[in-house]
């Protein structure tokens, strides 16, 4: 392997060197801190490697870049899917695609529950006021006895839900697969996507990015909403029309909106969103955990040695 040359790519904290052995495979190893924005600067940066390690859905491999990736014969996803990979081009290219586990899902439940509690208490505004010399500058919202809003009941928006009731919160959930049974099981009132919108409190998005979710969230579901709700995504930018959210939160149409994920990562530092005072922003690290980045990186290196010894493991393509 002394010759095979591997980029880890989106390092952003720079952490991967030290979360994994990655001096075992004897080869040429080189991090890449900052991200590649586009096809030119992927194709330009990435063309003298052998194997390539992506951190989820930072950088994007269309068929467009991997036929251009010539030397490329492994790429590493972390997690076992990447919507960000063309799967049927890889494999047409010859281009073998391997994952790993993610095995803290309840880290995207506990950011979104960070989210909830920081918006409806302030919690950025009072930490800078006191920071600042200042004191009290706002009213808090109350969640108990208030409507927590499920769109989707997977494994995040399960594991959201059991929280809202430990406080007290009605939770009521909707999504184009969800049956009576299934709401049952978590102790959660189905309802139609009309009235989720329009009776929660708490509006939290937990479906997965499809053609059928795309948009999901659109200028109708946003107006039919109340002025004082709190709309919530910590899944995918794009399930959420973002100029419908723009124009909804401009307006104050809606009570606030709390994000950790957007239609263009990283956002750009010009974004509309940087500026509105009535959205917290987080940098779409609802996966971003010790536990998740350990096991991310240490089976990015079995995936690579794996290969290596022509027996590659946790194959996508």
């Amino acid at each position: 392997m002394d010759d095979m040359r591997i980029a880890i790519l989106d390092d952003y904290q720079n952490v991967a060197g030290e979360l994994a052995d990655w001096d075992s495979l004897k080869a040429q190893v080189e991090v890449f801190h900052d991200h590649f924005p586009d096809v030119e600067t992927v194709v330009a940066g990435l063309a003298e490697f052998d194997v390539l390690v992506a951190m989820r859905e930072r950088t994007r491999f269309p068929a467009e870049v991997l036929r251009r990736l010539g030397r490329l014969k492994l790429l590493v996803t972390t997690a076992m899917g990447n919507s960000a990979i063309d799967i049927p081009a890889a494999t047409e290219l010859g281009i073998v695609v391997c994952g790993t586990d993610y095995p803290f899902f309840s880290s995207t439940s506990e950011l979104t529950w960070a989210l909830i509690l920081a918006a409806v208490r302030s919690i950025p505004l009072e930490a800078q006021s006191v920071r600042e010399g200042k004191w009290q500058m706002s009213v808090g919202r109350d969640l108990e006895g208030k409507t927590l809003g499920l769109l989707g009941l997977g494994s995040v928006g399960s594991r959201v839900a059991k929280v809202g009731q430990a406080f007290n919160m009605e939770c009521i959930a909707w999504s184009q697969n969800l049956n009576a049974e299934k709401a049952a099981e978590h102790g959660v009132t189905p309802v139609s996507k009309k009235e989720l919108f329009a009776r929660s409190d708490v509006l939290s998005v937990h479906v997965v990015l499809s053609d059928r979710t795309r948009g999901l969230v659109g200028a109708d579901e946003l107006a039919s909403m109340k002025p004082s709700s709190l709309l919530v995504n910590t899944s995918r930018g794009p399930i959420v029309n973002e100029g419908a959210l723009v124009r909804a939160l401009k307006g104050r149409r809606i009570g606030g909106a709390a994000l950790d994920v957007f239609d263009i990562e990283p956002l750009p530092d010009q974004h509309v969103l940087r500026t509105l005072d009535n959205v917290l922003i987080t940098p779409h690290i609802g996966y971003v955990t010790q536990g998740n980045y350990k096991v991310f990186y240490e089976e990015a290196v079995e995936d690579i040695a794996a290969f290596v010894a022509g027996k590659p493991v946790r194959v996508l393509a």
